[in-house]
């Protein structure tokens, strides 16, 4: 990217929020602090009113804005790829709200960009795993994102996987999660006194009660996974690498077991997951073998152990029988 290009991103990207620190900049487009330095000054002797304040960020002045942004082919690409996956994976409303983004996004393209989508669209498809909710069903999404970033207290009438036992709850929003095929509510529930995770699908009904809250200890999602893994509760990160040659093999079944990332190693590739029954994924990993190496955690690694000496010894008395 050239210097030209980089300024003008650099101009969107603080557009974006209401402060963007330095080191977000420098990570984003790979540069080092001093060269960001450099780019705010250069846009603000070029008239941008940008202020800063120590140790903070930067910010836009109120009242300045870009004129309406051109999309290059690749960015609109990515955004009607990303409606795939919202088409597969949210519910009525986010799709809705969505659409009408992608059609503002869309008029303001060229003709051969257009064409570009067009044919597009038609080429790319998202699976949607059997065990998925049902997309037409609504889960709340809209009115969920609403109350985390207003701080909400909201009521549910939410439907208990383990006793089918329905409750009303008022409970305090601090985000959602997308794992194991299904989006999750992660809030303070007063009436258990303590952080649930509540499955949207699951949820009944929603009425905002109009009440806000204050932040508790855990406010953000990664402030709740590390609680998650200091308190070693529920959730379980397991770490898994997989010969490469398995790794194509699991890549619809992976988000059954709580997927979250992976990266490519020498010869394998490193997963990621969290998990609350760690007996269900080792009978999973079995199934690969020799192409599953266990790297954390070490109960895991335990219960496969146990797994392979039962069905051995199962085997030994079938042929000592015969």
């Amino acid at each position: 990217m050239n210097r030209i290009d980089r300024l003008t991103a650099i101009l969107i990207q603080l557009q974006s929020k209401k402060i963007v620190k330095a080191d977000e900049i420098a990570q984003r487009f790979q540069i080092s602090l001093r060269t960001v330095y450099r780019d705010v000054k250069a846009l603000m002797e070029a008239g941008v009113p940008i202020g800063s304040e120590a140790g903070t960020g930067y910010f836009i002045v109120d009242g300045y804005h870009l004129p309406p942004v051109m999309f290059t082919e690749e960015e609109a690409s990515s955004m009607m790829m990303a409606g795939k996956l919202i088409e597969r994976m949210t519910d009525h409303s986010v799709r809705h709200f969505f659409e009408g983004a992608l059609l503002k996004i869309k008029s303001v393209l060229n003709e051969a960009q257009k064409d570009h989508l067009e044919i597009l669209q038609d080429h790319i498809e998202v699976h949607k795993p059997q065990i998925q909710p049902s997309a037409e069903k609504n889960i709340f999404l809209t009115e969920l994102k609403k109350a985390i970033a207003s701080r909400q207290v909201i009521e549910i009438e939410y439907l208990s996987n383990h006793q089918q036992e329905l409750t009303i709850r008022e409970v305090e929003p601090i985000g959602l999660f997308y794992y194991s095929a299904a989006w999750h509510l992660i809030a303070w529930c007063r009436m258990r006194n303590g952080f649930r995770d509540f499955r949207c699908d699951r949820i009944k009904k929603l009425h905002d009660t109009r009440n806000t809250f204050e932040p508790r200890n855990i406010s953000t999602m990664q402030e709740y996974f590390n609680s998650l893994q200091q308190a070693n509760v529920e959730m379980k990160p397991v770490a898994i690498l997989f010969d490469r040659k398995e790794a194509q093999f699991v890549q619809n079944s992976r988000h059954y077991f709580g997927y979250v990332s992976e990266e490519q190693c020498e010869g394998q590739v490193r997963m990621q997951f969290l998990t609350s029954n760690l007996q269900i994924m080792a009978r999973w990993l079995l199934s690969y073998g020799r192409g599953v190496e266990i790297e954390k955690p070490e109960e895991l690694k335990e219960i496969i152990q146990t797994l392979v000496e039962e069905l051995q010894e199962h085997y030994l008395k079938l042929v000592k029988s015969e």
